[in-house]
């Protein structure tokens, strides 16, 4: 088995990569590291910022999701990242979108998901809830117009957005009606891995 996958799957970045490598059928071995499992000094040789995910492919080491992402699709699943330069940025736009988006949403998953309920800031998760439901109107824009954030074809623009559209639905928060962007979720859950890498619990 050549791909090592180092992270803890409850990580919404280790959820694209682990998602991808069973979209693409890439075989694997994931090994929990990060939050409660720790950083060794091994991996921390391999990955100095004290995150996660990290891959080893035949010796070589990469770290941050989406430059891991794309270089799996390139080396093994082509199909999923556009040969045609304009197509593959258009998907790229929404792979980079999404960091906008994680940090919308950041306050109401730390606060529902990572804080005891006594200490729970209401006014956080509010506004948490109605910035990400703002940004998923651009989204559902998008997918009213083609039924993939990578054009007509999944790719590897669904997969980070992807991650994060779950949660936006697991979260007990207000959200507004974006028929689009329940279409597409409705979509991603019929894809190969989402529901055991993607939809598990959020912890």
């Amino acid at each position: 088995m050549s791909l090592i996958i180092w992270g803890r799957l409850n990580s919404h970045n280790v959820k694209k990569v682990a998602w991808l490598a069973v979209e693409a059928g890439i075989p694997h071995e994931r090994r929990d590291i990060g939050g409660s499992f720790g950083f060794t000094d091994a991996y921390l040789a391999m990955n100095p910022n004290r995150l996660i995910p990290t891959i080893e492919d035949d010796g070589f080491v990469l770290w941050e999701s989406n430059a891991i992402l794309r270089y799996l699709a390139a080396r093994y699943a082509p199909a999923l990242w556009p040969a045609d330069l304009r197509a593959r940025a258009l998907a790229d736009r929404w792979m980079d979108w999404q960091f906008g988006y994680a940090e919308a949403q950041r306050d109401a998953f730390i606060q529902l998901v990572r804080t005891a309920p006594a200490d729970r800031d209401a006014a956080k998760i509010a506004a948490a809830a109605r910035h990400a439901g703002e940004l998923m109107a651009i989204l559902d824009a998008a997918l009213a117009e083609r039924p993939w954030l990578s054009g007509d074809d999944f790719g590897i623009g669904d997969i980070p957005m992807g991650v994060y559209v779950h949660s936006w639905y697991a979260l007990a928060i207000d959200r507004p009606e974006r028929p689009h962007v329940a279409d597409w979720y409705a979509r991603l859950q019929q894809r190969p891995g989402y529901a055991d890498t993607v939809m598990i619990p959020l912890s």
